[in-house]
């Protein structure tokens, strides 16, 4: 099969670099880079926590949160893989040891994302969005992920929570500018599926992965090309998950 006839893009390099291209939607993708000993400290200088991420892999595996301790008289540093922390006095212990658990394999670093928190429990959330049964790109889900108290990741296999929305969002602005606030990642969702299809011919779905910083600002951690339709089901209200179910179907998915 053609590159641009595939369904599946596995790489989150290429797909940062084909969104990047877009200059709408490069503004809500934190700067990542190829991770080297060189960059991850840059990186690290620059922003004091990243998230490293292998260019391959599903359900937040592999994922590891790297900081910089700042109330320390020397630098120490630190990485959170699952729910074990390891801390260190020099880069190169940290590097070294993080070097070890990746083996060679492409990862990613990126600029770190302080979420924003459900009951001091860290959310982001999943923008769904599919082709419909008349070919159109449309935005059908919108939805919170709630990280476990103790991992760094919000997806469901690693112990996150879903959550409507509304619910996440209601300690941050009143229902009205919800409304608008969800209509505007309902349009990043369309725009970013949009610019995905015009290198990939073959895609039917995406799902951004969204975080919000202090200010509310969406940053397009990922994006998925073959996001899991059910976990809209573990909402209450059914409605979101029978459209996302109707639109899978309608293209083979399900």
């Amino acid at each position: 099969m053609s590159k641009k006839l595939k369904r599946y893009v596995v790489s989150k390099w290429t797909k940062t670099c084909v969104l990047s291209e877009n200059s709408q939607i490069r503004a809500h993708i934190p700067p990542t880079e190829k991770m080297t000993h060189s960059s991850l400290k840059s990186m690290l200088d620059k922003y004091r926590m990243v998230y490293i991420k292998p260019d391959k892999g599903t359900f937040g595996i592999g994922v590891m949160r790297v900081e910089v301790e700042s109330d320390q008289s020397k630098p120490v540093y630190r990485y959170q893989s699952g729910s074990d922390i390891r801390r260190f006095s020099t880069y190169d212990d940290l590097y070294d040891s993080i070097n070890r658990l990746i083996n060679d394999r492409l990862y990613l670093v990126q600029m770190g994302i302080h979420l924003t928190k459900y009951r001091n429990r860290r959310f982001d959330i999943r923008v769904q969005v599919q082709q419909s049964p008349e070919k159109k790109w449309e935005t059908t889900g919108v939805i919170g992920r709630v990280a476990h108290p103790k991992k760094v990741v919000t997806n469901i296999h690693n112990g996150g929570q879903i959550k409507a929305i509304e619910t996440l969002m209601k300690a941050y602005m009143p229902a009205d500018k919800q409304k608008l606030f969800i209509r505007s990642l309902k349009k990043l969702g369309r725009v970013t599926a949009e610019e995905m299809f015009k290198t990939y011919k073959g895609i039917k779905e995406i799902g951004l992965d969204v975080a919000l910083d202090k200010d509310l600002h969406p940053w397009i951690l990922e994006v998925n090309t073959n996001p899991d339709p059910y976990i809209f089901n573990r909402l209450k209200d059914k409605k979101m998950y029978r459209k996302v179910y109707r639109y899978a179907k309608a293209y083979g998915r399900v």
